[in-house]
């Protein structure tokens, strides 16, 4: 059988490449370095500085898409940066900030901030976010830094049931729902797909010569935007609907499965 050209393969992390508990699967490492002809983008909500931790001894060989687009880095270098008007980043702040069980973090280029916040909210910062700055007011980071995206912690699961509420609530800013307790805000063209679109002009690559897999609505973009892509079996019901194929979840190492299978 005659291997697919395949230049770019991208993938989320949290409920596609990691486990439950976090952990990159078994063997990714080897065949990055045994594929360095592939360009391989590990795509996240995540903060930068958070995701290359997870991937020691093989960054030279990764390109790290943070903040659902926002910012993506390779050889330790942001090669795109998508930052929101501080104006527009106030805006967010006062739409949110008062309502009850909701915790907002701004993630700039240069750390992500927030205000001391329940146990829950700040544990699930320091999850996802390696540099962390706690203020008094949130606001006060616009003035050195910038912010590329917000993101709304909500307690108890009820990000979607929240994130159905929105509509269209800013001109110029997009709500993606990351996960049941997340709502992510950027400006409207920040998304994985168009930052995939940007590695794809930038190294002449065809979206038929791509990969995706996701789990969640913040991949559906990057899963449109790559002529091959797979929903995870524990996937958001319609990322699935709209993904060409099925990989089996993230805790049976579903990402490892397919790659071994397409023996590129």
């Amino acid at each position: 059988m005659e291997k697919p050209c395949i230049k770019l393969i991208t993938t989320d992390l949290d409920g596609t490449l990691l486990n439950d508990n976090k952990e990159v699967p078994a063997g990714f490492r080897e065949w990055v370095l045994g594929h360095k002809e592939i360009k391989m983008v590990i795509a996240s909500g995540r903060q930068y500085y958070n995701i290359c931790k997870l991937f020691p001894e093989m960054e030279d060989n990764l390109v790290f898409m943070a903040e659902n687009g926002g910012l993506v880095f390779e050889n330790n270098k942001a090669i795109h940066i998508n930052g929101m008007l501080p104006e527009d980043v106030i805006y967010c702040i006062g739409h949110f900030h008062t309502q009850n069980n909701f915790s907002l973090i701004l993630s700039g280029e240069k750390a992500a901030y927030m205000e001391h916040s329940s146990e829950e909210a700040e544990r699930n910062a320091h999850m996802y976010y390696e540099k962390l700055e706690f203020i008094n007011n949130v606001a006060d980071c616009i003035q050195n830094d910038k912010i590329i995206k917000i993101a709304v912690f909500i307690e108890n699961h009820n990000a979607e049931e929240e994130y159905n509420k929105l509509g269209e609530f800013h001109k110029r800013l997009d709500a993606l729902l990351s996960g049941d307790c997340w709502i992510d805000i950027a400006n409207k063209s920040v998304n994985k797909g168009n930052a995939i679109k940007i590695l794809q002009q930038k190294y002449n690559i065809n979206p038929s010569e791509c990969i995706a897999f996701g789990d969640y609505l913040n991949d559906t973009d990057m899963l449109l935007q790559c002529g091959e892509s797979y929903a995870m079996q524990n996937a958001h019901p319609s990322l699935k609907e709209i993904a060409k194929y099925t990989a089996p979840s993230n805790n049976d190492e579903g990402v490892m499965k397919i790659l071994d299978k397409l023996n590129l």
